[in-house]
């Protein structure tokens, strides 16, 4: 009877140890599929299965809705490890007795630790998708195993009732810093190529760009008047190599038309050219400075025009903005043969940088790692005039953020060209006459 109980015990516990090493097994496998699955993105799955990757198309499923793989994984990883626990805290305690808690505690912390948890997770940082891939169909099969899914469900019930619905569902998307940061992230691994990352960077950017931004402005605009002859308009036209230009009745502030080229060469060549031009004017189309430059490309391509005179909200004109103006947004500045190609950002010794007075203060911010504050105005040009409360002349400065900004070219009433220097604290300290300015701010007359 004694060897009869001696062999019982031994085959109950080689029972007990393949169940155990069956649970481990499980267990490092849903490590493995919890850990690839949620750093799968949407549109990585997306891609896998264009690329036809057997098993994309499970993953597709499961990365859409992640909250209804998630909880039935952890709810089976936990069931697994305390079964896993107390059957080795049963074995232990038949082979060494007393000792038995002890030796199953390091045995569980080291083999769970290592083999189960820390390596097949580990495997599934450095291949995520070959794990998500191996792992997506089995867990697609067990979420939909009904005891699985409504023991989960019943569970997650529990968790809305504690939590409320909003903390269970609710979840934020992804965000245009964290679209930027990915393109910035991709470059720098050489996925993609520094202009790709440009290009990336000008697109999100795009839909926070408004008309009076990028539009030409008013003093800039080259237009005519309604009573002067189409011969005498495409004289001007050809002179300044523009293929259309506003037309207006008295004052720009009244536009009346768009006078193009090929019509005014049509009229010529017709004999008409003595005809006021406002014959031969297109309809104008308008837009307010306010307008987001994204809905403006769509409209310009949907309606087929290149040109829309813009206006502020009292009705009068502040400049023009063109199909060109929208795509440098993207690509950068387009010169052609009739452009006068001045560099818009130089570099100058002593770490100085001239800029237009009419760049954009983001993206002298950008260019300079500086704050520079923003308000009513938008261009560089426009917070030195801001921050004298007059028009200044060349040479005049002023420190602004850590930077001291010097005017080299005025013309009229209009800052041109603008100096930007770095200066310590003690350079730009009590310095100026006490002009007003915002916070941090002083002027002066050096050069």
């Amino acid at each position: 009877m004694s060897a009869s109980v001696h062999t019982t015990f031994h085959t109950t516990d080689a029972v007990l140890l393949i169940v155990i090493v069956v649970l481990f097994v499980i267990t490092a496998g849903l490590a493995l599929a919890e850990t690839s699955l949620v750093r799968t993105s949407r549109a990585r799955a997306l891609a896998l299965e264009d690329d036809r990757r057997r098993g994309a198309r499970h993953l597709v499923r499961l990365v859409a809705h992640p909250e209804k793989f998630l909880n039935p994984v952890l709810l089976l990883v936990l069931i697994c490890q305390l079964l896993a626990a107390t059957l080795v805290g049963v074995v232990s305690a038949h082979l060494f007795g007393a000792l038995g808690v002890v030796v199953a505690t390091v045995f569980e912390v080291v083999v769970v630790f290592v083999l189960v948890e820390a390596a097949p997770k580990t495997w599934a940082v450095r291949h995520p998708d070959r794990a998500a891939l191996l792992t997506a169909p089995v867990v697609n099969w067990m979420i939909r195993f009904p005891p699985v899914r409504l023991v989960s469900a019943a569970l997650m019930g529990l968790v809305r009732l504690v939590l409320g619905e909003a903390a269970v569902t609710g979840g934020a998307g992804v965000t245009e810093s964290e679209l930027l940061a990915l393109a910035d992230v991709a470059m720098e691994e050489a996925v993609i190529e520094k202009e790709e990352r440009v290009l990336i960077h000008s697109v999100i950017e795009l839909g926070d760009t408004v008309v009076r931004e990028v539009m030409v402005p008013r003093p800039d605009v080259v237009s005519v008047s309604s009573n002067l002859g189409a011969g005498a308009v495409l004289d001007r036209a050809t002179e300044v190599g523009l293929s259309r230009i506003p037309v207006y009745e008295g004052n720009f502030d009244d536009v009346v038309g768009v006078a193009y080229v090929k019509d005014l060469v049509r009229a010529e060549r017709s004999g008409l050219a003595d005809r006021p031009v406002r014959s031969f004017a297109r309809p104008a189309h308008f837009v307010p400075e306010s307008k987001r430059v994204g809905p403006l490309m769509r409209e310009m391509q949907a309606e087929k025009y290149h040109m829309a005179i813009v206006v502020d909200e009292y009705g009068g004109t502040t400049g023009i903005v063109t199909l060109e103006d929208l795509i440098e947004e993207l690509v950068g500045e387009i010169v052609d043969e009739f452009d006068v190609e001045e560099p818009s950002v130089e570099s100058l010794p002593g770490g100085e940088v001239r800029v237009p007075g009419r760049m954009v203060i983001d993206e002298a911010n950008e260019l300079l790692g500086a704050q520079l504050p923003s308000g009513e105005w938008d261009t560089v040009g426009g917070l030195v005039l801001h921050v004298f409360g007059h028009v200044p002349e060349a040479g005049e400065s002023v420190v602004v953020d850590g930077h001291r900004l010097v005017v080299e070219r005025v013309r009229g009433r209009r800052i041109e060209r603008v100096r930007i220097a770095q200066v310590t604290h003690a350079d730009g300290h009590g310095e100026g006459d006490g002009g007003a300015g915002p916070a941090g701010v002083a002027t002066g007359s050096g050069r």
